[in-house]
């Protein structure tokens, strides 16, 4: 079956449609990092406006590319939540108003776990249970998967995720938006030669971020950063360390079959290849088009989320605050 996705959590306006849940067809998306880069971040009402504008041509474009038409397609996938009010509420009422008109299924998505189903895109062999390790710029959850809709959240953020620590280092050290990519890029040409505190958190698995990012601020303030290269190394290195530790750390006190890992963050490559140094366990790790936000993640999601018979009703509505359990 034929599932068209849509996606419109944040500041990317997105529309794909994937097959049995594995096998992309389309995947198209309209950015908007240029218009939030110069207010240093994304600004909700110019977010939503955006999607508004962007949402009926990218979505004829996902299925010119998919080469279907709306007779060719079984249900239409949306993210309700988590992500921002204004701009969940674009792709939802028009979901609907498709489903609706098209006598089509609707299946509404939580976002984070859409995150993890952009690992079955190209391989829908994953044997249960998985370790996910969800990192974006709202989350850093690590998720036992024990099977398709079943999950144990084992750790999350208690303060700053590690995009939203990226976004706000990237900003101290004057490397731009979105910080992310600034950071990585900046980190190539310096050496992580800064000592910066790891918040360990004994005894738990969640992660917490802002303490890393006070003291480089508390470094640059005092005038003690005299390479930005070398600050976002040192920074990126702590990041990285962390989530590397507790997700290796869960890998081997689970009886899990891999370690998954989705998000965002997912596309800094190295974190991906830290991870898959130290994994005592298989690590799949999408490409980074599908790291970062898409509607092929959501429709893929959509589509097991279908199998078990979870489809909504007209009176779907947006949950900004939408947890994975």
């Amino acid at each position: 079956m034929k599932i068209l996705g849509i996606e419109t959590s944040c500041d990317e306006t997105a529309a794909a449609v994937v097959e049995d849940g594995t096998r992309m067809l389309s995947n198209q998306i309209a950015s908007q990092v240029e218009i939030h880069a110069r207010y240093g971040g994304v600004v909700p009402e110019v977010a939503s406006r955006q999607h508004l504008l962007s949402i009926i041509p990218v979505i004829e474009r996902a299925m010119t590319e998919a080469g279907v038409s709306w007779k060719d397609l079984s249900a239409i996938a949306v993210t309700v939540g988590p992500g921002l009010a204004g701009s969940l509420l674009v792709g939802v009422n028009v979901a609907k108003a498709i489903a609706l008109s098209r006598g089509l299924p609707l299946i509404g998505v939580n976002h984070l776990e859409a995150h993890i189903y952009a690992n079955w895109l190209g391989d829908g062999s994953i044997d249960f249970p998985v370790v996910c390790l969800i990192v974006s710029g709202g989350h850093s959850d690590l998720v036992l998967m024990k099977g398709h809709g079943d999950y144990v959240v084992l750790g999350r953020t208690r303060d700053d995720a590690a995009g939203e620590a990226f976004d706000k280092a990237a900003r101290i050290l004057g490397l731009g938006y979105p910080g992310g990519p600034a950071i990585e890029e900046a980190s190539r040409q310096g050496t992580a030669s800064i000592q910066l505190p790891r918040a360990w958190l004994k005894g738990s698995h969640d992660f917490s971020f802002s303490g890393v990012k006070t003291a480089l601020l508390r470094l640059v303030e005092a005038g003690k950063v005299s390479s930005v290269a070398d600050a976002a190394a040192s920074f990126q290195a702590a990041v990285i360390e962390v989530l590397v530790t507790k997700a290796v750390a869960v890998a081997r006190g689970r009886r899990a079959k891999k370690v998954l890992l989705s998000g965002g963050v997912a596309s800094n490559s190295s974190l991906r290849e830290q991870l898959v140094k130290h994994s005592p366990l298989p690590v799949l790790v999408p490409p980074p088009i599908l790291c970062t936000d898409n509607a092929a993640m959501v429709a893929a999601c959509g589509y097991y989320r279908w199998q078990a018979g979870r489809t909504d009703g007209l009176d779907l509505d947006v949950v900004p605050s939408l947890k994975l359990v």
